[in-house]
């Protein structure tokens, strides 16, 4: 078997996109796997690290206004279009699939000009403008939200199947987790971080929260304030009062490494991008979500909403955010831990653990033909 995988654009498209990748290898042993994705993306780094083939075409999306950079996007999609449809030409695959970005625009094209079967992932409850104008194109849709199928018009294409969550994510255990982390299991642990590179506002709301509960003896607390956040948090902190350091229950890191460890967690604090959530939701983690103001078409909040009607998190809006607010939740939790433990089994219930095998299935399908 031959397929090509193609995503692009940021790391919310790419690691599903490698997943969905490792998953074809291990459900179609010798099957070939060549990844597309855009030239100069960071996808052309992480990728061949993973031991996939990778080629890069011209992709780049229109702006939202009149805009003479328009011209060179609509050339580069033309060019990018023509070379996808050389390389699946040259590839012969059985079926290609989209993850989201720019770049699977002119792959997903080329390869239902051809008539080669087609699958595209969407990650984020309201679906990008891509993945809504390929879907009238694409064999099968796979959705993570039940939320965004509305938003595409072929129904019958659709399968809710969920975001694919790294295997060390779901074999992870709580108590294995704690003692790895040195914290005592007895303790409510409460995790928070804002992104690899840090949250400003929620690293400005958590430094109160980290005053206001430096050595209290219910809980302890791991936060990640990035890795271009962490030096101006530890000043933030100075300059309230609080040393993190000198508290027994607090760590503050500029990035956790070891997530699978971090989410034994009790509660999170976090942005709503769709593979933290998916994480989230696999494991069972009630979370206080607060999302990013600026992603595309406001996609994190309709995220965090989705499972906040669930019933799965409670969601402050980043405008609204400050450290008086986030004691106030996360005190109401501590205090009300029968409320948490039905956001627990809200946030399981949401969970697509199957995922993977889910978008297999749906290869599948592809495969069998109509």
């Amino acid at each position: 078997m031959r397929f090509i995988v193609a995503g692009g654009g940021t790391g919310g498209h790419i690691y599903p996109a490698l997943a969905i990748a490792r998953g074809l290898k291990e459900k179609y042993p010798g099957s070939k796997i060549l990844y597309l994705g855009t030239s100069g993306g960071m996808e052309t780094d992480i990728v061949p690290k993973e031991g996939f083939p990778f080629k890069g075409i011209d992709a780049a999306g229109l702006e939202r206004k009149l805009s003479p950079r328009n011209l060179l996007v609509i050339w580069k999609a033309w060019r990018g279009l023509r070379q996808a449809a050389k390389i699946i030409r040259s590839w012969s695959p059985d079926v290609v699939i989209g993850t989201g970005g720019y770049v699977c625009g002119p792959v997903i094209l080329a390869a239902a000009w051809r008539r080669i079967p087609t699958l595209i992932h969407e990650q984020n409850a309201l679906p990008g403008i891509t993945n809504r104008i390929l879907a009238r194109f694409a064999g099968r849709i796979a959705v993570t939200f039940a939320a965004s199928a509305r938003y595409f018009p072929h129904r019958e294409k659709v399968r809710l199947t969920g975001l694919p969550v790294r295997p060390e994510i779901l074999n992870a255990g709580r108590s294995a987790g704690l003692k790895s982390l040195g914290f005592d299991e007895s303790r409510f642990f409460l995790l928070s971080f804002g992104g690899s590179r840090g949250a400003r506002t929620i690293n400005k709301a958590m430094a109160e929260v980290l005053k206001k509960f430096a050595d209290d003896p219910r809980l302890n607390i791991l936060h990640a304030a990035g890795t271009t956040g962490y030096q101006e948090f530890i000043a933030g902190c100075a300059a309230i009062g609080i040393d993190p350091a000198r508290a027994r229950n607090i760590r503050v890191t500029p990035y956790i490494y070891n997530m699978q460890d971090a989410l034994a967690a009790d509660l999170v604090i976090s942005r709503a991008g769709a593979a933290t959530l998916a994480e989230l939701t696999a494991c069972g983690i009630p979370s206080i979500l607060i999302p990013y103001p600026y992603a595309a078409e406001n996609h994190q909040e309709y995220n965090a909403r989705a499972l906040e009607k669930e019933g799965a998190a409670l969601v402050v809006l980043d405008k609204q955010l400050n450290g008086s607010l986030l004691c106030d939740k996360i005190e109401e939790l501590l205090a009300d831990r029968g409320r948490l433990a039905a956001m627990s089994a809200a946030s399981k219930k949401i969970g697509r653990r199957g995922a993977l095998a889910d978008i297999m299935d749906c290869v599948d399908e592809l495969l069998k033909g109509p």
